[in-house]
């Protein structure tokens, strides 16, 4: 951590050299040192201009987002100093190079001068973190390229190129080479004193704000409307723009919406370490993986693969089935050239890396292969085996299995220590989810290979050890379970999903499982009456199946599907239910949302809180991290362990034992961790700084 000081003439260089990212921390004493340093230039007599440039691979990522959670004069200091540039009489130049992001971009915004590196690109994301730019961006992005293009990069959170902020007037200059040489060339010119601060207010504010105030879409972050509503406020008087900025900032960050999109932040970088994990240990080299298996995941999965540039064997023992798994991949690349994703040449790339056959032995020399069969315990077994015999000693073997004991699976292998899971979720070249199952044996280099994989593909990869269903499914199970004896006590399928959809979820319940087709779930259920005899479902859904309604995939299940996609409620169903609650002698009953979205949660908690306890899930935050991206729970909601912490574990544990001592009370036992942590103050948050791998 440094401000590197270097005079070139009558020029002084300072160089932001703080972390990778270059990041504006206050809690760590950097802002005040680049204050320093800049004060120390501006007195210098002997120097006539400034240059701040960014060591590394970046000029600055931003402001550090853990000060935010700190004391309100850390994000103070941060305006202080971009403040104090602005006004230094002195000419600062702005040497942008790789990045210039949130808070970093605001510094280069205060400014005089700003010449950016082709390629670099420049941003303010803070709208993603439920946030608005609160040291200045509201005020000077829209002074220095308008105010609609301001809003709709504010808006979107998404960064532009060097060379569309040259266009705009966002950067002074664009140069190919270095900037810092190209910034020395610029300040031996002596350039005027331009600050961003006192130029006009844009001449298209009033029709920019109107325009997107109209499309705002309501939600539970703020965030948008009030960088509208900063905008709006633009004019000739700086001070007053900054001080409403600052309030609504403070707002937003005190936000539940804010602290959620933080923990989903910090949460996907916290689940990429594996606590325990020894540091010399090292993924596996991974240059050809396999896929047994050419259904609708198996596809799904090679199509991740092949996108990130992974070359694919496809087996798949069915002729027909293996040509129509190649024409659909086949299909969705070439949509993706269609759309403008990527170039033909990229396309037909993709498509030279991908071969298949009917046989097995096309595995020999892969270096990973993803088992994608039906997931039924004996066809998978008979896979592995085949698969022990074919495949090198060296070869990790991974199984996509959703529920099934991988530890049974790797049974079958002569070194299980190779055997991994490796649980897309589908469809799996879109979703972003990956649970990478750690088996009993599963060699801690296997494990990590399988994370770095993931990685590579663009997944969140979430660890999770062996039980039935894992960490996701295991606990949706639950939450179904519940869903569906709100059907037989008053409650209609469009009714929850509703109130689950309101709430944040993307989806509710009994959509999802139409989406999903209930075939599935029916023979879980089935082998779980035999296995678990004391945990009932309703028979609600078993009535539902027995009449070949699996979902969206046969036209009908909760809901049907006139046009193959979109749900409409059945009256049938309706009457279905209805007499199914007459038939167990229940007396349907009045269900408020906040009864519905109230159950649904806190059996998402009790069962995450029992698999923390069981050392199947490392963290709360990996379940989190789970139940965001692959589940569809909001990402403003935090996932549901953090739900649970805002609620205050004191108070799930009353409503759990108030749930306990009602009808199918026994679903309702809390779990011990609940009751330990309520007695002692705990939060789940508090875990996830375990064994050293602290957000």
């Amino acid at each position: 951590m440094a401000v590197e000081k270097r005079r070139e003439g009558e020029t002084i260089v300072l160089r932001l050299s703080n972390g990778p990212v270059n990041a504006l921390s206050a809690g760590n004493g950097f802002v005040d040192q680049i204050a320093a340093a800049v004060d120390e230039a501006a007195g210098d007599p002997a120097c006539r201009v400034i240059v701040i440039a960014g060591a590394g691979r970046m000029f600055c990522g931003g402001a550090d987002i853990g000060d935010f959670d700190g004391a309100p004069t850390q994000v103070s200091r941060v305006r202080d100093v971009i403040a104090a540039v602005e006004a230094c009489e002195k000419p600062v130049i702005m040497a942008i190079h790789g990045m210039a992001l949130g808070g970093g971009l605001e510094l280069a915004m205060a400014g005089h001068y700003r010449i950016a590196q082709a390629g670099s690109r420049l941003g303010l994301p803070e709208v993603t973190l439920g946030l608005l730019p609160g040291a200045g961006g509201t005020q000077r992005l829209p002074r220095l390229i308008g105010a609609g293009a301001a809003l709709d990069m504010m808006l979107s959170g998404k960064p532009v190129t060097a060379e569309q902020a040259a266009s705009s007037g966002l950067v002074d200059r664009l140069v190919d080479d270095d900037v810092v040489e190209a910034a020395l060339e610029v300040a031996r010119g002596a350039p005027p004193l331009r600050r961003t601060g006192a130029l006009p207010v844009p001449v298209d504010l009033a029709e920019a704000v109107d325009a997107r105030r109209a499309k705002l879409r309501a939600g539970l972050s703020q965030a948008p409307a009030r960088i509208v509503d900063c905008v709006a406020a633009l004019s000739d008087d700086l001070a007053a723009g900054l001080a409403l900025e600052a309030r609504l900032f403070g707002e937003l960050m005190r936000s539940e919406a804010s602290r959620g999109l933080r923990h989903a932040f910090f949460g996907e970088r916290t689940v990429a370490r594996i606590p325990g994990l020894a540091a010399d240990v090292r993924p596996r080299d991974v240059r050809r993986v396999g896929v047994v298996g050419g259904g609708l995941m198996g596809t799904g999965i090679a199509l991740a693969l092949l996108n990130a540039g992974v070359p694919v064997t496809m087996v798949e023992l069915r002729a027909e089935a293996l040509s129509k798994a190649e024409a659909a991949i086949r299909k969705t690349i070439q949509r993706d050239v269609e759309k403008g994703r990527i170039g033909q040449d990229a396309a037909d790339a993709r498509m030279a890396a991908f071969t298949s056959a009917t046989e097995l032995e096309a595995l020999a020399e892969a270096d990973l292969v993803i088992e994608a069969v039906f997931e039924d315990m004996g066809v998978k077994k008979q896979v592995f085996s085949a698969l022990d015999a074919i495949t090198r000693p060296d070869a990790i073997l991974a199984s996509n299995t959703s529920t099934l004991d991988l530890d049974a699976i790797a049974a079958l292998v002569a070194d299980p220590s190779r055997v991994v899971g490796l649980h897309f979720f589908s469809p799996a070249n879109i979703m972003r989810l990956l649970e990478v199952v750690r088996g009993r044996d599963t060699a801690p280099d296997v494990l990590a290979t399988a994370m770095a994989l993931g990685k590579r593909i663009g997944k969140v990869g979430v660890v999770s050890g062996v039980c039935d269903g894992f960490i996701g499914n295991r606990m949706f199970e639950e939450y179904l379970r519940q869903v569906y004896f709100l059907l037989e006590e008053g409650a209609l399928p469009q009714q929850i999903d509703a109130a689950m959809e309101r709430w944040g979820m993307a989806m509710g319940p009994c959509r999802t499982m139409d989406l999903a087709g209930h075939d599935i779930g029916w023979a879980i259920r089935k082998r779980r009456a035999v296995e678990q005899p004391d945990r009932p479902y309703s028979g609600v859904i078993d009535r539902i199946c027995e009449l070949g309604r699996f979902g969206q995939k046969s036209g009908k299940g909760i809901y049907v599907y006139p046009d193959g996609r979109t749900a409409q409620t059945d009256p049938e169903i309706t009457r279905l239910i209805e007499d199914y609650s007459a038939e167990i002698g229940l007396q349907r009953r009045a269900i408020g949302d906040e009864e519905i979205v109230g159950r649904c949660l806190l059996a998402l908690v009790n069962e995450g809180a029992h698999i923390l306890e069981e050392g199947i899930a490392y963290r709360p935050v990996d379940i989190d991290m789970i139940y965001l991206h692959g589940y569809g729970f909001g990402r403003e909601r935090g996932g549901p362990m953090f739900q649970a912490d805002l609620m205050g574990l004191p108070a799930v544990l009353d409503r759990l034992r108030a749930l306990a001592a009602g009808r199918n009370g026994w679903a309702w036992t809390p779990a011990p961790l609940i009751e330990r942590l309520a007695a002692t103050g705990g939060r789940f948050g508090d875990l996830d700084f375990q064994d050293g791998n602290a957000q």
